[in-house]
């Protein structure tokens, strides 16, 4: 004997599946990742990420412009400055890569929401996400030039900053900074919870942003801790971030629908190049449906309770989603 309730009742067809699908997914959630350069006419592929780029400014524009088009209206910026030095001092430089791209794109898509990426990774010489001294990542001497990055972006006209580099204190000292200097309206997405994984490798191919020595486990979280997630999460919502970021965000889903349901801010999750990579490693191989498996990996990220989506696949869900509605 069957139940009383037939759960296949619903399912019969494509109107009444959608009618009780109970999660969803737009453009609008998704932020898009941006690779810009020094130079002009700069349009490489990255050779880990298909389809993603090192731009120009000049080439930068022209790609937000297609975003736009497709729905997509918010990106984050990953800067390639000319010359790098031990403390990263290109970061917060007022005619750095980063400052020029922001005031372009400002000027040309003001429409567009502009997110900064803030950390040192890809201007010290080193690769690490702070300042050296005596062979160690200094803490407190990192957050200074953090907080001058963060407003020096500002300055430039972006509209949300987003410090990745795991100091403790950062959101903190950004904050401060922000609000000392007239811009208390620009929000903080903190990479919260940021752990030291494996599936970066492409980005830092893309960035050219790899360590010169050692890692970063010793400032990003270890892949074996949860509860940690907590205290991290907690600390950054006290100093004053408006977004909370998990990365990555595939391997990581409890950990975002647990952060769901503790906080009440917005939750946000990187789906990062590794992800990205193995995705169109195994599409191009015709060993998975590479667009199915697209839409179902971002939808399991909202599944789990983010609000927003940084992922390189931004552009191609959002011509997904017009192909589909």
């Amino acid at each position: 004997m069957f139940p009383e309730y037939r759960p296949r009742r619903l399912r019969r067809n494509e109107t009444l599946r959608a009618m009780i699908r109970e999660t969803s997914i737009s453009a609008a959630n998704l932020i898009y990742p941006l690779f810009v350069q020094v130079g002009k006419n700069i349009h490489d592929e990255i050779s880990s990420m298909p389809g993603v780029y090192r731009q120009s400014v000049d080439q930068l524009v022209k790609e937000a412009e297609e975003c736009l088009e497709l729905g997509v209206k918010n990106v984050i910026l990953f800067g390639l400055p000319a010359k790098k030095d031990a403390v990263g001092s290109g970061a917060h430089a007022k005619d750095g890569i980063i400052q020029q791209a922001i005031r372009e794109l400002k000027s040309k898509v003001p429409e567009l929401i502009v997110t900064t990426d803030v950390c040192l990774c890809e201007y010290t010489d080193h690769g690490h996400c702070g300042v050296i001294i005596n062979n160690d990542i200094d803490n407190d001497a990192t957050l200074e030039i953090l907080a001058k990055t963060a407003l020096s972006h500002a300055r430039a006209g972006a509209d949300m900053v987003a410090p990745s580099d795991m100091m403790d204190g950062r959101v903190a000292e950004i904050r401060a900074t922000l609000d000392e200097e007239n811009f208390p309206n620009i929000p903080i997405m903190s990479y919260a919870v940021k752990y030291a994984s494996a599936l970066y490798g492409p980005f830092r191919d893309a960035a050219d942003g790899a360590p010169q020595f050692g890692d970063r486990r010793g400032y990003q979280m270890d892949p074996a801790n949860s509860r940690e997630a907590f205290r991290e999460a907690s600390l950054d919502l006290e100093e004053g971030a408006d977004i909370l970021m998990v990365k990555p965000a595939g391997a990581y889903l409890d950990i975002i629908s647990k952060l769901r349901d503790e906080y009440d801010l917005p939750i946000a999750a990187y789906q990062v190049s590794g992800e990205y990579a193995m995705i169109k490693a195994g599409g191009a191989n015709g060993w998975i449906d590479e667009e199915k498996v697209m839409a179902e990996t971002l939808l399991s990220i909202r599944r789990a309770g983010a609000d927003i989506i940084l992922t390189y696949f931004a552009k191609d869900m959002a011509r997904y989603l017009k192909k589909v509605s």
